[in-house]
């Protein structure tokens, strides 16, 4: 496997990475993935709103942090070394998410549900029809000359 490959493997660290070689060469067994395992995230972006859902599972809640920076969602997660069943393991991610422009970045949510899966949620700014308005006309009672 090149480096370069394994620098940008989304399933870098997963058990993936375990397996025998040879489990994977034979044409009739295929690999099966849970959803949202590995540390892969969805982005659902609709007219009512812009949704991210990140798989955090690995993570006590106090680990993760969430902020705003500018027009960005920041998530970042990590723990310190600790024990796991092929030996010691620690963990850290950074991700980085631009907000649409119709998204105000201080109405961004985030909740994180039993299975691991932390979901940020932001209503899209509502596109109200321009309000009528009369606008007066100012009159000069003398004439300016030109």
């Amino acid at each position: 496997m090149a480096l370069s490959r394994l620098l940008y493997d989304p399933y870098l660290g997963s058990d993936y990475d375990l397996m025998p070689l040879q489990v994977f060469t034979q044409p009739f067994v295929v690999p099966r993935q849970a959803p949202m395992q590995g540390g892969l995230s969805e982005v659902v972006n609709t007219d009512k709103e812009f949704r991210v859902n990140v798989d955090v599972q690995h993570f006590k809640p106090e680990e993760i942090d969430v902020k705003t920076k500018d027009n960005r969602v920041v998530v970042h997660a990590k723990h310190e070394e600790r024990p796991d069943e092929h030996g010691f393991i620690m963990r850290e991610f950074t991700r980085q998410y631009v907000l649409p422009k119709d998204v105000d970045p201080n109405a961004v949510t985030s909740s994180l549900n039993k299975d691991g899966v932390l979901m940020l949620k932001a209503p899209k700014k509502s596109l109200e029809a321009p309000k009528e308005r009369s606008i007066p006309i100012t009159h000069e009672k003398e004439k300016s000359e030109a």
